[in-house]
């Protein structure tokens, strides 16, 4: 480096590239302009000035300086590993491997460029580049243990295990005595079961547990030495060495379920599906009672029984499990009890218990058959229990009566204030959650986990601007609305996206959605870190484990969602596009001048209010953004804060690919990724690809109404197309000719034959009348009021199984029957049918503020409109009594019952 300089300046250049290491960017710019003042076309010092210009965010004028470098000096690999570190901050790491490989070609030995080229290589998974480079370093420097165990690595992930243990055992070979030096023991160990996971997954099961057994003392981390053990045993099937080693698993940690199913897995009694002979349940009841004996303190060994159990025993152990969780008042015994609810004839057995417990409590002060008195507590918490069942089970009338009989019982418990905020967000009743929410929020104004409850039950009711306020009580000092963004707070941007969506703000949703979308791009980007760190600190395991997680990240729930909610705006936009200026200034013309005026004056008003609200929060970010040491943190300005150019987009559907590719790479077995792929292709008259997501759809259930609606809308598409003119055409016709005898439902039917046998297979579901009704007018326009009569025919069941204390459980949910109401309402047009669906629902959903139910905050004199009255007009009143530490008031005279 600097070769080709005289001595004073050759000193100079290593003080730049010193000062650049240790991050003196004004120190290093000093002595590059000294440099270049002599010689002002030396390629290294123009490169290295760019690239200390790049640290101080000076881009293009680094990379002009940067390629002005390489163009004076094409041969210096300076100058091109210089400019693969400049793509590499960009995160262009394609044109950075490129650059190191040049840089390679003018000095092939140097090894922080081969090191920077196979973090590059990890990062991309080129896997055989990667083992080719982590070779060429292990060569040029064989006594570093990092290069050893990075060339190990790089074969494991190129899915070669077996050499990779052969690396680490030539490895170890090198060590003195095969003993490590006493400071890096634990590294070391970690190195040892890295090796015998790797034997592990070649399936060498007994070289791997010998391995294990003669490495013993040499492995500090005892814990995953006896879990590793343990799960090699099982696999070679030495059944009794595993229980007994899962026994003394469970003498170290009794809670662990996972110890807990490994014994029953090696004493046969296991089952995936969780269903057991009576013969195998005697079994499990035996082996339980003796592990309860031992670890009486354990809650697994208690809880873990009650899924196998059943009748008069479930009911005794549920009973026993039960009791002293309410007289400890534990907030989420219900959580620990809802997977029972999924088991035929426990939530009947559950309702009877917690119905007799309560009873008992309230009338006696003690448990049935008990003497000693419980703590006036122990009622408080059996009817919050209590609550939550009737909850579950959609009996919301009873479960808001048992929960205000808790408050009053004591009115100072916050869990009973967000439980009941809940079960009204349940019956529909959006409003009046989040006025409680907020109410349960002003008791404890510390707790950020209440408040983000609170917020989560704002933007449900699409209160977003109070939400956001909200939620910046918990955000850092400075510029509170970005916080969000850059806390990576998903839930909040997803939710808020949704809440935009359905008020037809499609730029703020879509912004919200691509904010989500680009923290998975940065996750991505955070593994480059760990690349050497992982192989520097020896943490093998998890740095492989982190490498799998990153390859199915875009798997994740919010990933989904936050594509599939950017997919449906694109697909909103491109339904209905934006007006163009021009079109605009049209329709104004068509206007009458008071008209005119009327809207200029309500445009006027609009950007007055976002005028104010963008001068509210430069003040609140002037007035806290400001640093001890007297300096304000500047922030790039956002030049889009309400998504208006997301939307000028000139193909949506275009756009809406990008995400769709995502969601059917990562989420295939989604039915809601194929349904998304279906309605863009079809937009886009791709007839083949929306085939393809049909079959999928089939494949995957093809009984669901919208795999029925798919599937008619598109053969019904393709009967209407004109008959092919080119080979491209004749093609795709040949293809759907020949696939179509194949799909069951439509075999020797017609499309409106093949719906009305769908309705026989599923006469009694909402959803699936529904979608033939649809199906039904698409078919034949002139059938309407058939179509309508087969909604308005459809009978509100209730579920089998479910006669409860006090009374069945119907089988229509509220989501289904608002879906019903808009297609009555938008698709069917049908004005008087719509209000007939809603008065019917109303009786059946009277706190849904949608249907504006007799109980809901939506009818005026409910109980809840005094509450629920926030979503419509105080906005501004609410979010200016978010400071004030509660309304105490109602504690003045507080009295807690016994």
């Amino acid at each position: 480096m600097g070769a080709s300089l005289p001595p004073k300046e050759a000193n100079l250049f290593k003080l730049i590239v010193k000062s650049y290491e240790t991050k003196q960017y004004k120190k290093g710019l000093k002595a590059a302009d000294a440099i270049l003042k002599k010689f002002p076309d030396h390629g290294e010092t123009l490169s290295m000035k760019g690239l200390t210009l790049n640290c101080l965010d000076r881009k293009s004028e680094a990379y002009e300086l940067v390629r002005m470098g390489l163009k004076h000096d094409l041969k210096s690999h300076v100058c091109w590993h210089v400019y693969g570190l400049l793509y590499r901050s960009d995160r262009e790491y394609r044109e950075a491997i490129k650059c190191y490989r040049n840089a390679l070609k003018r000095d092939p030995d140097n090894i922080e460029i081969l090191r920077d080229l196979s973090l590059l290589q990890a990062q991309m998974r080129d896997l055989t580049g990667f083992v080719e480079t982590r070779q060429q370093l292990l060569t040029l420097k064989p006594n570093h243990r990092m290069n050893w165990i990075g060339f190990a690595v790089s074969h494991h992930l190129n899915s070669n295990a077996l050499k990779a243990v052969e690396i680490l055992e030539a490895y170890e070979g090198t060590l003195e005595d095969d003993h490590p030096p006493d400071n890096e023991r634990c590294e070391h160990g970690e190195m040892l079961l890295y090796k015998v996971s790797l034997l592990e997954e070649s399936s060498s099961m007994e070289r791997a547990l010998e391995e294990l057994h003669k490495k013993e003392l040499k492995i500090v981390d005892k814990l995953d030495y006896k879990e590793q053990e343990v799960s090699l045993l099982v696999k070679l099937g030495r059944l009794e060495e595993g229980a007994e080693l899962y026994r003394v698993l469970l003498s170290m940690n009794p809670d662990n379920y996972r110890y807990y199913q490994g014994l029953q897995k090696c004493l046969g009694l296991y089952a995936e599906n969780s269903q057991y002979s009576p013969d195998e349940i005697e079994r499990l009841d035996d082996l339980y009672k003796s592990l309860r004996q031992k670890y009486s303190w354990s809650s697994a060994v208690k809880r873990i029984p009650l899924d196998f159990l059943q009748g008069e025993k479930f009911r005794e152990a549920a009973d026993n499990y039960i009791r002293p969780l309410l007289t400890k008042g534990v907030p989420s015994l219900f959580s620990d009890l809802s997977p029972l609810y999924d088991h035929p004839g426990k939530a009947d057995i559950l309702e009877q218990i917690i119905l007799e417990l309560e009873y008992s409590v309230r009338v006696t002060g003690a448990y049935p058959g008990r003497v000693e008195k419980e703590p006036p507590s122990t009622l408080l918490w059996a009817l919050f229990l209590l609550a939550q069942h009737y909850d579950r089970r959609g009996q919301y009338d009873m479960a808001l009566s048992k929960i205000d009989e808790a408050m009053e019982h004591t009115p100072t418990v916050i869990d009973l204030y967000s439980a009941k905020s809940r079960f009204l967000k349940h019956a529909g009743d959006l409003a009046a959650a989040a006025a409680l929410a907020d109410e349960a929020r002003c008791m404890d104004l510390a707790d950020r986990y209440i408040n983000s409850e609170c917020v989560k039950r704002m933007l449900q009711a699409d209160q977003v601007p109070l939400a956001e306020k909200t939620a910046v009580l918990f955000t850092k000092d400075g510029d509170q609305h970005n916080n969000l963004h850059d806390m990576q707070c998903m839930w909040y941007e997803l939710a808020s996206g949704e809440s935009y969506f359905r008020q037809g703000d499609l730029g703020r949703a879509l912004k919200k959605f691509l904010g989500v979308e680009k923290h998975y791009a940065d996750i991505t980007e955070d593994q480059f870190d760990f690349h050497s760190y992982c192989l520097r600190k020896m943490t093998l395991r998890a740095y492989v484990e982190m490498l799998k997680f990153q390859d199915r990240l875009h798997s994740h729930a919010y990933f989904h969602k936050a594509a599939a909610g950017a997919i449906r705006c694109y697909l909103k936009l491109y339904d209905s596009p934006i007006k163009s200026t021009s079109e605009e200034d049209d329709d104004m013309s068509k206007l009458l001048p008071s008209q005119k005026k009327k809207l200029r004056q309500k445009q006027r008003k609009a950007e007055a209010r976002a005028k104010k609200e963008a001068e509210g929060k430069n003040e609140e970010s002037n007035v806290t953004g400001v640093s001890k040491s007297g300096k304000r943190p500047v922030k790039p300005v956002d030049p889009d804060p309400h998504g208006e150019k997301l939307l000028q987009v000139e193909d949506p559907m275009s756009e809406s690919t990008k995400y769709l590719k995502l969601l059917q790479k990562n989420s295939p077995e989604s039915l809601e990724t194929h349904l998304l792929s279906f309605e863009v292709n079809m937009r886009k008259q791709k007839i083949l690809l929306a085939f393809q997501a049909l079959k999928q759809l089939l494949r995957l259930n093809a009984e669901h109404p919208d795999s029925h609606r798919s599937l008619i809308k598109f053969f019904h598409k393709v009967d209407s197309m004109p008959a092919p003119t080119t080979d491209t055409e004749t093609l795709i016709w040949s293809v759907l000719g020949a696939e179509r005898p194949l799909i069951s439902q439509l075999q020797g039917n017609s499309l409106v034959e093949a719906n009305m046998n769908f309705l026989k297979n599923h006469q009694d579901s909402l959803m699936h009348r529904a979608a033939v009704a649809e199906v039904l007018y698409l078919l034949e326009p002139g059938r309407k009021s058939e179509a309508i009569a087969l909604i308005e025919d459809s009978n509100n069941n209730t579920v089998p199984n479910t006669n409860g204390a006090l009374g069945p459980v119907r089988e229509w949910k509220l989501k289904d029957c608002v879906t019903v109401d808009k297609l009555l309402k938008t698709y069917l047009v049908d004005d008087d049918a719509a209000l007939r669906w809603k008065k019917r629902c109303a009786e059946y959903f009277p706190y849904s503020t949608y249907f504006e139910g007799s109980r809901s905050s939506a009818v005026p004199g409910s109980a809840y409109n005094q509450n629920g009255s926030a979503n419509h007009a105080d906005h501004e009143h609410n979010a200016g009594s978010i400071a004030v530490n509660g309304n105490m008031e109602a504690f003045k005279d507080l009295n807690i019952q016994s």
